[in-house]
C-alpha cells in the first residue's frame, strides 16, 4: 500500500528526514508520534506529493509526486491547522468530490453526521467558520470521499465528544479497506484508535512497534459517577460530555466511546478528591 525507501529530506542543511523507509499495508492504523521537530509533518507532506525528496515514497506503486493528480483522488487529508481558504462552502465541496469523481450530497452527508449543518454556510468563505465548523467540514471531505488512504494530523482536537462519537464511528466503518496515518504529538490522544506506533526523533524511525486490537472504533462506555459535593466546574465538565444529572449534581450517567475513554479518564482524574464512584462499563452498540 504505502512504501518509504530511504526518504530524506534536507532544508538549509538541517536533514529533517534521515533516511526513513517503512512498509504500511491496507487495514493498518498507524500512530504517528514524536516531539515538534522529528520529522512527521515532513514525513506526510512527501507522502501528499507536497516536497521533492531523496529516496521514494509510493502508494499502490504510485509516485505522489510525479502523479498527484492520480493520487490524490485517492487520498483524504485533515490536516491539524485549516488552511486560510476563501473558496466558499459550497465551491470548496464540489471541487473537494470533482477531485475523486465522489458525489458532493456523501460530503454533505458526512458533514450533517458530525452536527454540521451546511444549508446556511454554502455560500460563505471557508476562512470565516469557526474553528470547530472548518474541522467538521475537512473531516467530512476526508471521509465523504472513496478513499483508500487516510491521513489526519490532530484529527478530532476540536471535535465536541458527540461529534467525536459519530468520528469513530466513521473511521470504524473504513477499518478494513483503508490505511490510516493519524499524527499526533501525544500517543494517549490516539492510542486506542490504532493498531501500530511509529514514532520519530530527529528524521529517524526510533520506535515501530504492534499495539494491542481490542479496542472497537464504534463501541461505547457507560459511565456512572456519584459526587461526595455539588462542585460547578465538575458539573460543566460533564455537560460538555452531555451526561445526564441524576441527582441535583450529585450523580450523573452517560455514555462514552470506546477510543475516547483515555481522554474521558484524564478530565476525571482532575476531581479525584471530589468522586466518591465511577463506575465503566463496556456496552455493544
Amino acid at each position: 500500500m504505502i512504501k518509504f525507501e530511504s526518504v530524506a529530506k534536507t532544508f538549509r542543511r538541517a536533514r529533517v528526514l534521515d533516511g526513513i523507509s517503512l512498509e504500511i499495508g491496507t487495514g493498518e492504523r498507524i500512530a504517528l508520534i514524536g516531539s515538534n521537530g522529528a520529522g512527521k509533518t515532513t514525513l506526510i507532506r512527501c507522502l501528499l506529493g507536497e516536497y521533492t525528496h531523496d529516496g521514494s515514497v509510493t502508494i499502490d506503486g504510485h509516485s505522489p509526486r510525479r502523479e498527484r493528480t492520480a493520487v490524490l483522488g485517492k487520498i483524504g487529508f485533515v490536516p491539524q491547522l485549516p488552511p486560510p481558504l476563501k473558496m466558499p462552502v459550497g465551491q470548496l465541496i464540489a471541487f473537494a468530490a470533482g477531485l475523486c469523481g465522489t458525489d458532493p450530497k456523501r460530503i454533505l452527508e458526512v458533514a450533517g453526521s458530525l452536527g454540521l449543518d451546511t444549508t446556511p454556510i454554502m455560500d460563505r468563505q471557508f476562512v470565516r467558520l469557526s474553528g470547530g465548523m472548518k474541522q467538521k467540514l475537512l473531516i467530512a471531505i476526508a471521509l465523504g470521499r472513496e478513499a483508500n488512504v487516510l491521513v489526519m494530523d490532530e484529527p478530532a482536537a476540536n471535535l465536541d465528544p458527540e461529534a467525536r462519537k459519530i468520528f469513530f464511528e466513521l473511521l470504524a466503518e473504513r477499518t478494513a479497506s483503508a490505511t490510516m496515518l493519524i499524527s499526533s504529538h501525544r500517543l494517549n490522544e490516539v492510542a486506542s484508535l490504532v493498531n501500530r506506533v511509529i514514532e520519530l526523533d530527529l528524521g529517524r524511525v526510533i520506535l515501530d512497534d504492534r499495539v494491542a486490537d481490542d479496542v472497537s472504533l464504534s463501541g461505547m462506555l457507560a459511565c456512572r459517577i456519584s459526587a461526595k459535593r455539588v462542585e460547578p466546574a465538575f458539573v460543566k465538565a460533564l455537560g460538555t460530555w452531555n451526561f445526564e444529572d441524576l441527582g441535583g449534581g450529585l450523580e450523573w450517567q452517560g455514555l462514552v466511546a470506546g477510543p475516547d475513554r483515555l481522554r474521558f479518564l484524564g478530565m476525571t482524574s482532575r476531581y479525584v478528591a471530589l468522586i466518591s464512584n465511577l463506575s465503566i462499563t463496556e456496552v455493544n452498540k
